[in-house]
């Protein structure tokens, strides 16, 4: 061997086969191969072209080396030559490689890598490759490769190690299920040079085959692309030679030896392996693997003795590349990263980074730092030239990922496009009357056919939009230009004819030429329309997605590859698209459409008469019915779009539930029997029976699977033991010889009859719900399962940071503060009463049997001691406080919360169902170890253990504290195989070096460190440096990745569960990726053969089963919408191709997913869901995505109503993120028309429905404003039932609108109501009748409703903001449970922005709708908008109980007024300014500050975003509502009198408020100023006192400007409120233009407000602006008082609101029966308060409620006291006359 691995590693691989080698010890050297020559089709441009001998390889090769140590492009800090070099070798003994070599030759049999529990003399650790069966290396070969990779590239030691181990495990999991060979072969063809390995995909796409070598060597002076295409002449030219590539890729492939084979999967994992975020760039690590591959067959590598220093890879190829993406987004000040500001468009990501290999102008563009580029080197130069290249020149954006609602016009233009031109086309039919269409036939042809250019305007919008996403160098835009010219050319074909018929119309009416034109017209739009609806954006003109150009190829590659869908499949995926908008288009044009034609046809010439205002004349007032019908217009728009969503949701569910009985999978199917024949499913399905002999009975093997279903439910407290024992198989004596036979459960028997039902277990418990799922489960069809020693071997990957992994004892049984009322372990066992019961009947066996043990006397007075002895085990579960006893609580406790043990311990169930399967399928291995237990367990341990492996990538691990670091210790003794991957940091070397950050993996048996009583590193893997730049949960993801083993990957959170029944399945679930059955065909004997053509399978789903679902009706919430989404939903998007992944229980083809950019993506703030982009890469890129039905896991969902509304933001503002995403727009802009529409209603179409449902609410709130206006100043006409005109003459005929709004409000009804329908029909399917309705009962009348508004609400704002302002952070959604009331102020400054300010301002609105068009359906208005408003505080627990109500009360006065002589974390001021800076921003950041950690950092928005939704919208409500107002003040009042002008009153009354507090504030700017400085020492409240002013003046101005409006209004109460809706947006306008046009960046500290109130301006950190400060602070605080007084009113205005129900008896146990449906008998108690506190909060609340009171009677006397007096009060003012 040592002899013949110089000349055995030169053997080429790639498009060139390798000579035949000459070494007669090669066994593959009689294998014939062509000769090298036959390399191109036209070889004279070239000449004849070796690719690996290449020119440059006589160029002395120690050139790298020249100045001894390697220099680096930039000096390393850390890496002295001393450190690495260790004299250039390394001695290979020292380095626990087992045994001494001599001679390269293992000298003993012994593995070499010990295996874990290292038993050298035993088994072989990897036995499917051991020499017993033919294989093509030994492992002591592969570990040679690895040695020489090692030494000649410089990878480190224990990175080697690792990988050596990977390929190992990889290798045993492969060769256990087919031949060794042909295992080693379908790797290489999986990783390298299959049809579907990334590389091959890349080679071509970066058409790397045209020439090896592109650069000036070969070609010099030709731009190739351009030699390209004349060479080629046409498609067909070009294709051939593709496939002449592609043909000679194959040969070179096929020819190769098993030993290169093995060394290029080798270095590829090599290179993987410490690669750190290069991972997530697939594309750049195939190009460094070409460029390695290069060098190391160049004879320049090959004649190289001396091993170059350990971690030159990292350092020289890793680094550059690292630091490069590293300060894309950091910058270091004072040696701490900080952020930089800017936002995505201006960093270079992951993904722009990857693209640039995509392409030959793209590799060309790399140069070094003497300016030489790459490609003119030869290739086997390049690898060592890495460390020269100067990566800051290199790389560009190729996609901007720029915020904007642009991205919906680019992605979806579809969507847009199907509605708004078939609403244009719709409506314009049905509204003649504004075009005169009714005599003119041509003219009605051609008004509707304008829906053409509607739609042709939408494309070119979404053009020019794509124009500022896509770079202008890049070859994308040529055939943008294209379209546009196109674009231009349709728009004048569908838009020109309407001007010639117009005029042609207008002078002489009814000629035939202008009627054939209209008609011509018409269909040349429908064409049109058809065509933009349906072609997607990238296919037109210039293919991006099937053009035979070879431009095109790397974007089909690697984007639009999506997966065939089977025939069946893509007919169902067509049927769904044509019977949803087939219904849609149906309902739509009959329900809506047809019921707006009265209002148009009505209002369209209405002409307001005898209306007057000063300024304007009557140019506004007469318009007034115009102005209302184009927002109807707006309004019926947006219904037609709920229209879709609504049928996609109803279809949808239908299409599921079929799939469902076609899959078996309901509780309606036939076989109602599902208990009676479970036997035989285990039998069939969970058990590999095809291969075993039949000399064991069925029953005896399904007896022991069974069996240990029910003990480990026993186990797990689910059962008691009297269940137990009838659930179990029982041997029975039968007959007198002794014979024994199993006796069948009663269950299984029983389930025909029905008198024997529920015994078996609590009825509604978990194990019920646990066997009855997984009985029916098994009906449905489930693949064939292997053996278990021959399945592939799996890992489980779960991310953790710091969830709780183990509740403390404190924690249990201790209340977290004053407002929980409860400890945990009391609301534990209030939720499951059984489990507990069952675990203290446990508990007190065990302390009898220890106490017995012991040697307590057992005599005695037994039955008084036992009752009083047993209570303790009831409270807290045990009597002595010895650790084993608690410690049994702990973990009861924490199996049923959300912590890292109840994951560890659910997941590690797969090793028990492994050991169970081996055990039970295997009895001959029972006999073999005869009696001997031990070393039967350690044998099937040594099963599971080779077939699963579980990793926990804890990031935080070495700076745990004391008690997170026992914990962890725990599970490392509890589950000895359980792996932890962390990171380590060491010190730097050099003063001012970096520290170096190493990934670290220990497990139970890893040996203790003495020194550090840590545990010693199984592998230790040294970073570039701090691998955490995203968010955190994909880079720990990505670093413990190269940990993981074998060939799947299960993802899992730290907050789910898993049980042994459904890890038994996991043979079926690893069968769906349909790798099992291996075809003993080569992959590289021919292309498209039948057994490698299929796409291969990426991600395999499976359903979640939440585990809170039974904790009251938030809990049930989000375990509803879980179900229906994760399940529902999923099995029909599966189905039709439409299912993307969304986390957690799915499993990943690991092999598929770690070539092609890892499990998840990682740019900070942009992929914030990280997981979903996983499945978008994964589909784009061509693999599959199944979802499974038989398979659950448990999962953990947030249950507080503010932790599933941060859970909710946090998936608004990650689908805003996702909106700006390069894959949003490649599947937007590529997908064909039936699978785009699924994945868009599927994904995004769900929170653009939110966004649409809300702006539908407020525009029709707007619409009813103004016919309020119209109905309430104009005589409508009036008819009787009959339809008899009753009215007076010159009457308006306004009836048919209000009829509209009904048809509206339906509408919006139905759209609100149809999220209940999935849940339920769900239910009905999968539950039955009775509990269907019985949940949908508790919903509703747990008012559900209300929350579904809220949270639609939240939903929609966070992705509006995110769009507008950015900001995405991942907000850890708190795992905690829902009994903490909180109080009032906190949840007002949660909620205020998102929701409680728009439901106030459509509240007053609402008002006003009210007093003027009052009918019945308005109500249901008032119940969901009062939602937006009381949702926060209906869903706090405990928000009724009057003594909290009114200390809540006093905590809200004291939030509004602190923080203004001391800064304070928790007040109004902060939460003011907190939502200012999304706006203005921040100043640059100082450190330490201490009351800048307050503030989170909040990048400014840019002004385009800012202009449109803080400038021009509040603008145009403003304006919209002052017109509304005017054209009301625009009749003579009651005394006959015309009022003065309507503008300048309010003017007056608006701009009022604001001139009035700037008054204030500079009076008491002046005061401070002078007096602060004084006074402030002495009387440290006197910056409060002066605040308490200003703002108690401020809000008593406000409320004095509004009843002087009223009065000026003569008391009218609809006037009133009229005028105060215009008042609120003008004001609005005013605040939110001074913000973002007049505000520079705000200071992170709190200084400058504590200055304006005290003073006190010098000392304050200010600096320079100390002069400049003063006049900004005087705008903010202008603003700032305007926004504390309306505060302050809406904060009260709530109170009052929710004091009503405060007044009834025992609604706080109602309220929390109706929360958390516990019984009132089982409710929580009050808590308990010592005296002192008794009268403190007594005294707070009669102060407080006294206070509370008042402040109800002055509110109730502002308003009511001018009610009932409104005639009495008349004052005579000569000015009041004139405004």
């Amino acid at each position: 061997m040592a002899g013949r691995s110089g000349s055995r590693s030169q053997e080429g691989i790639y498009p060139s086969p390798s000579p035949p080698s000459s070494d007669p010890h090669d066994p593959f050297h009689n294998v014939h191969m062509p000769e090298p020559h036959r390399y191109y089709d036209d070889d004279n441009e070239y000449g004849r072209r070796d690719t690996y001998a290449s020119d440059g390889s006589n160029v002395d090769d120690d050139r790298y080396y020249e100045h001894g140590a390697y220099d680096y492009a930039q000096q390393d800090t850390d890496s002295d030559v001393d450190v690495y070099g260790r004299n250039g070798k390394y001695d290979p003994s020292s380095e626990s490689l087992g045994p001494p070599r001599v001679g390269g030759i293992s000298e003993s049999s012994t593995p070499t890598l010990f295996g874990p529990d290292g038993m050298s003399g035993g088994r072989e650790p990897y036995p499917a490759w051991s020499s017993e069966r033919q294989i093509p290396l030994s492992k002591e070969e592969i570990e040679d490769i690895f040695l020489d990779l090692t030494q000649k590239f410089g990878f480190q030691r224990d990175s080697m190690r690792n990988m050596f181990d990977f390929v190992m495990q990889l290798l045993d999991s492969r060769a256990s299920r087919m031949s060794p060979n042909q295992a080693l072969l379908t790797l290489h063809a999986d990783y390298i040079g299959g049809q579907h390995a990334n590389y091959r995909k890349w080679y071509f796409a970066a058409q790397l085959d045209l020439d090896d070598v592109i650069g000036q060597t070969q070609n010099p002076g030709l731009q190739r692309l351009r030699s390209q295409k004349h060479k080629a002449k046409g498609h067909k030219a070009a294709d051939r030679q593709l496939q002449s590539a592609l043909d000679r890729w194959r040969q070179a492939m096929n020819n190769m030896s098993q030993y290169d084979r093995m060394r290029q999967i080798a270095l590829w994992l090599l290179l993987w392996g410490e690669a750190a975020q290069v991972r997530f760039v697939p594309e750049c690590l195939c190009f460094i693997f070409k460029c390695a591959d290069d060098y190391y067959r160049s004879p320049e590598c090959q004649s190289r003795m001396d091993p170059v220093p350990e971690g030159l890879y990292l350092h020289a190829v890793v680094k550059p590349l690292y630091r490069f993406i590293r300060d894309q987004g950091y910058e270091v000040v004072d040696g701490k990263f900080v952020r930089k500001e800017r936002d995505h468009d201006q960093i270079i990501g992951y993904d722009d980074v990857n693209q640039l290999f995509w392409y030959p102008e793209g590799i060309a563009r790399i140069v070094l730092a003497d300016k030489t580029r790459l490609v003119d080197l030869p290739p086997a130069q390049r690898f060592m030239k890495f460390d020269r290249i100067d990566w800051n020149r290199v790389f560009f954006k190729t996609y901007y990922e720029k915020r904007s609602f642009g991205h919906l016009l680019v992605n979806f233009n579809r969507i847009w496009v199907i509605h708004i031109s078939m609403y244009w086309f719709y409506t314009a039919y049905n509204s003649p009357t504004i075009y005169h269409g009714e005599q003119h036939a041509a003219m009605r042809w051609s008004a509707t056919a304008l829906g053409g250019a509607v739609a042709t305007i939408i494309m070119i919008a979404a053009t020019l939009a794509e124009f500022s996403y896509i770079p202008t160098t890049w070859n994308n835009t040529s055939h943008l230009t294209r379209r546009l010219v196109f674009l231009l050319v349709t728009l004048a074909l569908t838009a020109g004819p309407t001007f010639y018929i117009a005029i042609a119309e207008s002078s002489s009416p009814g000629g035939s030429l202008a009627l054939i034109l209209g008609i011509v017209q018409f269909f040349i739009s429908v064409v049109a329309t058809i065509l933009f609806a349906v072609l997607p954006s990238g296919r037109m003109f210039g293919d991006r997605v099937a053009g035979k150009s070879r431009k095109y190829l790397a974007s089909q590659t690697f984007t639009a590859s999506y997966p065939t869908l089977k025939p069946s499949a893509r007919l169902a995926s067509c049927a769904l698209w044509f019977l949803v908008f087939g219904c849609k288009f149906t309902e739509s044009y009959f329900f809506l459409t047809l019921s707006f034609k009265n209002p148009i046809r009505v209002m369209v010439g209405m002409q307001i008469q005898g209306c007057n205002d000063k300024y304007f004349g009557n140019a506004l007032c007469r318009n007034q019915a115009a102005f209302t019908l184009t927002i109807m217009y707006i309004m019926d728009l947006v219904l037609f779009f709920l229209d879709t969503f609504l049928w996609w949701i109803i279809w949808n569910t239908v299409f599921s539930i079929a799939r469902s009985f076609a899959l078996g999978l309901s509780i309606w199917t036939p076989w109602k029997d599902i208990y009676t024949r479970l036997p035989k499913r285990i039998y069939s399905k969970i058990l590999a029976t095809a291969d075993m002999e039949t000399k064991y009975k069925p029953k005896v093997l399904v007896s022991q699977i069974w069996n240990a279903i029910i003990i480990s439910m026993y186990r797990e407290h689910l059962l008691s033991i009297e269940h137990v024992q009838k659930l179990l198989y029982h041997q029975v004596d039968v007959g007198q010889d002794g014979r024994r036979s199993l006796r069948a459960p009663a269950f299984f028997i029983s389930q025909s009859d029905k008198g024997f039902r529920g015994e078996f277990f609590t009825p509604g418990s978990e194990a019920e719900r646990r066997i009855s799922f997984f009985a029916q489960s098994l009906t449905t069809a489930v693949p064939e399962p292997l053996p278990v020693d021959a399945m592939p071997t799996f890992t489980v990957l779960t991310p953790h940071y710091s969830e709780k992994i183990l509740l403390s004892l404190r924690e249990i049984i201790r209340e977290e503060d004053q407002n929980t009322r409860v400890t945990l372990l009391e609301y534990l066992k209030q939720l499951h009463p059984v489990e507990w019961d069952n675990f203290v009947k446990d508990t007190k066996i065990l302390a009898e049997e220890s106490q017995m043990y012991n040697g307590q006397s057992p005599f005695g007075d037994e039955k008084a001691q036992s009752k009083a002895d047993d209570l303790p085990f009831y409270c807290i579960g045990f009597k002595s406080a010895a650790p084993e006893f608690t410690l049994r609580t702990r973990i009861w406790a924490s199996l049923r919360a959300q912590t890292l043990y109840r994951t560890v311990s659910g997941m590690m169930n797969y090793s028990k169902a492994i050991k169970l399967l081996y055990r039970v399928e295997n009895p001959e291995v029972v006999q073999l170890f005869g009696g001997n237990t031990d070393k039967l367990e350690r044998e099937l341990e040594r099963m599971a253990r080779r077939k699963f492996k579980f990793v926990v990538s804890m990031q935080r691990y070495s700076k745990f504290n004391r008690e997170e670091q026992e914990n962890a210790e725990f599970l490392l003794r509890a589950y000895p195989d359980l792996q932890i991957a962390y990171l380590e940091e060491e010190p730097p070397r050099k003063e001012g070096g970096d520290s170096r950050i190493f990934s670290a993996l220990i497990d139970g048996h890893s040996e203790f460190i003495p020194e550090t009583g840590r545990r010693k590193p199984k592998f230790r893997i040294e970073l570039p440096g701090n691998p955490i730049l995203g968010d955190g949960k994909s880079d720990n993801q990505n670093h413990a990745i190269i940990f993981y083993r074998g060939e799947y990957l299960q993802l899992i959170d730290a907050n789910q569960d898993n049980y042994l029944e459904e890890c038994l399945k996991i043979r079926n679930i690893l069968a769906e990726f349909e790798e099992y059955n291996v075809s003993s065909q080569s992959p590289y004997a021919q292309w498209g053969h039948k057994d490698f053509k299929k796409s291969p399978i990426a991600i395999v789903g499976a359903r979640e089963y939440i585990f809170s679902e039974n904790i009251g009706i938030l809990g049930d919430l989000a375990a509803g919408k879980e179900q229906t989404f994760g399940t529902l939903a999923a099995r029909s998007l599966a189905w039709i191709g439409g299912k993307l992944h969304y986390g957690h229980p799915d499993f990943l083809n690991a092999l598929y997913m770690t070539t092609r950019g890892g499990i998840s993506k990682a740019q900070k703030g942009l992929h914030l869901n990280e997981d979903i982009y996983a499945g978008m890469n994964a589909f784009g890129r061509g693999g599959r995505i199944k979802h499974t039905e038989y398979y659950q896991c448990g999962k953990g969902r947030d249950l507080g109503f503010g932790t599933i509304l941060n859970f909710q933001t946090k998936i608004g503002t990650g689908m805003g993120e996702q909106m700006l995403s390069r894959e949003y727009y490649y599947l937007g802009t590529q997908l064909p028309i039936d699978r785009f529409l699924t994945f868009y209603y599927g994904h995004p179409g769900f929170h653009i429905n939110n966004m649409l449902v809300i702006l539908s609410v407020q525009i029709f709130i707007i619409t009813m404003v103004f016919l309020g206006t119209l109905n309430g100043q104009l005589d409508i006409c009036k008819y009787s039932s009959s339809g008899q005109f009753i009215g007076t003459t010159g009457c308006y005929n306004l009836s048919p609108a209000f009829q509209w709004i009904d048809h509206c409000i339906i509408s919006i009804f139905l759209v609100f109501m149809i999220a209940f329908l999935p849940l339920f029909l769900q239910e009905l399917v999968e539950r039955g009748t009775v509990k269907a309705v019985i949940r949908l009962a508790k919903h509703f009348g747990s008012l559900s409703p209300a929350f579904e508004v809220f949270s639609t609400q939240i939903s929609s704002h966070s992705i509006i903001t995110n769009l507008t302002f950015g900001g995405a952070r991942y907000i850890a959604t708190g795992r905690g449970f829902a009994t903490t009331r909180i109080s009032f102020a906190i949840l007002y400054s949660r909620f205020a922005g998102p929701s409680i300010y728009l439901g106030m301002r459509t509240l007053v609105m609402l008002l006003y709708v009210t007093l003027t068009i009052w009918t019945g359906w308005v109500t249901y208005f008032w119940v969901s908008i009062l939602a937006l408003c009381v949702s926060p505080f209906l869903f706090n627990p405990h928000q009724f109980s009057a003594a909290d109500f009114i200390i809540d009360y006093r905590e809200f006065l004291r939030w509004m007024n602190r923080g203004n002589s001391r800064a304070h974390a928790n007040s109004w001021i902060g939460y003011c300014r907190l939502s200012r800076t999304m706006i203005t921003g921040y100043k640059k950041k100082r450190l330490g500050h201490p009351s800048e950690r307050l503030s989170g950092d909040v990048p400014r928005a840019k002004w385009r975003a800012v202009i449109f939704s803080e400038v021009i919208f509040p603008i145009i409500m403003a304006v919209l509502f002052v017109i509304a107002y005017m054209f009301v003040k625009s009749f003579p009042d009651k005394d006959g009198k015309q009022p003065a002008s309507p503008l300048i009153r309010i003017a007056v009354v608006s701009i009022g408020p604001i001139v009035w507090n700037a008054a204030i504030l500079l009076v008491l700017f002046m005061f401070s100023l002078f007096l602060g400085p004084m006074l402030d020492t002495p009387f440290p409240k006197f910056g409060s006192v002066m605040a308490f002013l200003g703002h108690s003046l401020g809000l008593i101005g406000m409320v004095a400007f509004f009843e002087f409006f009223w009065f000026l209004e003569l008391w009218n109460v609809s006037h009133a409120v009229l005028g105060l809706i215009a008042i609120i947006s003008i004001q609005r306008a005013l605040h939110k233009v001074l913000i973002s046009v007049f505000l520079s960046r705000e200071f992170k500290h709190d200084e400058t407000n504590r200055a304006w109130w005290t003073g006190k301006w010098y000392g304050r950190g200010l600096g320079s602006s100390a002069m400049s400060q003063p006049a900004r602070e005087f705008i903010v605080k202008i603003i700032e008082l305007s926004l504390w007084s309306s505060d302050f009113l809406v904060g009260h205005l709530l109170l009052f609101i929710l004091t009503p129900p405060i007044l009834m008896p025992y609604i706080d146990r109602l309220h929390s029966t109706m929360l958390f449906w516990l019984r009132p008998s089982k409710q929580i108690r009050a808590p308990l308060y010592s005296i002192k506190q008794k009268r403190q909060r007594r005294w707070i609340v009669i102060k407080y409620g006294i206070v509370f009171i008042l402040a109800i009677a002055v509110f109730a006397a502002l308003i009511v006291v001018p009610l009932i007096f409104r005639q009495e009060l008349h004052i005579n003012c000569t000015i009041c006359q004139n405004i």
